[in-house]
């Protein structure tokens, strides 16, 4: 069997014929041409017969025996009717792309699964290149897999900090697949005005529910693309703001109080946070005293707690009342951290409710925030959100890609 037969097999690729070869001092360089003769556009993938001038052009393939392979072809420039000029159509790679389709895949399944460094040594690409990659496969994922945005029912929306919490993207979520849908640069409600502009106002209206924390620009967004849709206030960050009173209310407290009260105050934030379930001996005694020392740091303890156990009612009538006992109870305690959250809940009392009656929360949103603030520490070095997005719909958006041996184009 001729070398040329020989490269053909172990390159695996369609249409795509073996001309030659040659060893340089960087690797092994061969020589393809498609098997078609006629050129076929680089947009639109006609046939085109209007051919200006070639150049070489070179992509990096896998590795062969560990030898770093690159294809070389001269490269057509083709003049189509309804594309223009443009480069011609070749099957190993994308147009415009400098690695082949295997190649392509093999580095997102990488970038997918392992950490930057590894990704880097193992396949010898710049981690900048990675994300222009990851771009490019999900964009041809997302393409064969149908529109993400279909069929969206119950979504939740929330923000992502990344470089160092100077930038944020703004994520959301299909509560039913529990992926990431969509994801745009920014966090106002300009961004998510971008969102529902993609999903169209026919789909927009078939919005049942949209889980958010209370951030005044995804309100105005929601209720103004999509006012049908039942607005659903984070339980949990409801209850973050309950604990940031409770830990307020305790700090002054601990700042005005004698030098003689202070050691009865001091190791109480813990115990005051947990759970009453979770309690160990020690901080049930902590909090016995503390019922003495300190009233003003116990009544906030109480209202936190009477709060979370609204939230856990079952039955949106009782919690309600439940709330309206609790709003003046707040509002009187004379605590200003209190004070100023029973104001926000009372604004925002609909939306708490419709979490009751749901049991919609932005848990799911935030678990895949928790997993995406992972990917952005290893997604460090990519110099743009877009890219940072691909990683997003990489690692968290239902994409399934194959290491080499599997890639489903290659023909063995």
């Amino acid at each position: 069997m001729r070398a040329t037969s020989v490269l053909r097999v172990l390159l695996a690729l369609q249409h795509t014929r073996v001309a030659g070869f040659e060893f340089e001092e960087e690797g092994l360089v061969v020589d393809v041409a498609p098997t078609w003769t006629v050129a076929r556009c680089g947009g639109c993938k006609r046939k085109v017969h209007a051919c200006y001038d070639r150049r070489e052009r070179r992509w990096r393939h896998l590795d062969l025996g560990g030898i770093k392979t690159h294809l070389r072809y001269q490269l057509r420039r083709v003049h189509c009717d309804d594309c223009g000029v443009t480069v011609e159509n070749v099957p190993w790679a994308e147009p415009g792309a400098r690695f082949t389709l295997p190649m392509e895949e093999h580095v997102a399944y990488h970038a997918q699964r392992t950490d930057r460094t590894t990704a880097m040594q193992l396949l010898r690409v710049a981690w900048r290149t990675v994300g222009s990659i990851v771009r490019r496969v999900v964009g041809r994922h997302r393409d064969r897999t149908g529109d993400p945005l279909e069929g969206l029912r119950f979504i939740g929306v929330d923000e992502l900090s990344y470089r160092r919490h100077h930038e944020y993207i703004t994520t959301v979520v299909d509560h039913e697949r529990g992926v990431v849908v969509w994801a745009g640069e920014g966090k106002s409600a300009e961004t998510l005005n971008a969102f529902f502009k993609a999903l169209g106002p026919e789909r927009t209206a078939k919005l049942e529910a949209v889980t958010i924390d209370m951030s005044g620009a995804y309100i105005k967004a929601v209720t103004e693309a999509s006012p049908q849709a039942q607005l659903i206030f984070d339980r949990f960050h409801v209850q973050r703001l309950a604990h940031d009173a409770l830990d307020e209310v305790r700090r002054e407290e601990v700042r005005k109080a004698k030098a003689a009260d202070k050691p009865k105050l001091k190791r109480t934030r813990w115990a005051l946070q947990k759970n009453p379930w979770n309690l160990t001996r020690f901080e049930q005694d902590k909090l016995v005293e503390l019922e003495r020392a300190n009233a003003p740091i116990f009544r906030a303890y109480l209202l936190k707690e009477a709060l979370l156990a609204i939230l856990d009612r079952r039955q949106v009538n009782v919690a309600a009342t439940k709330l309206d006992e609790w709003l003046p109870w707040a509002r009187d305690s004379k605590l200003p951290p209190f004070v100023k959250l029973a104001n926000t809940i009372d604004k925002h009392r609909d939306g708490i409710l419709a979490y009751v009656r749901t049991r919609l929360n932005n848990g799911r949103v935030e678990g895949l925030n928790g997993k995406a603030r992972v990917i952005t520490r290893r997604a460090f070095g990519f110099h743009s959100a877009s890219a940072l997005i691909a990683m997003l719909f990489l690692c968290c958006g239902g994409v399934t890609v194959h290491p080499a041996h599997m890639f489903p184009f290659w023909t063995h």
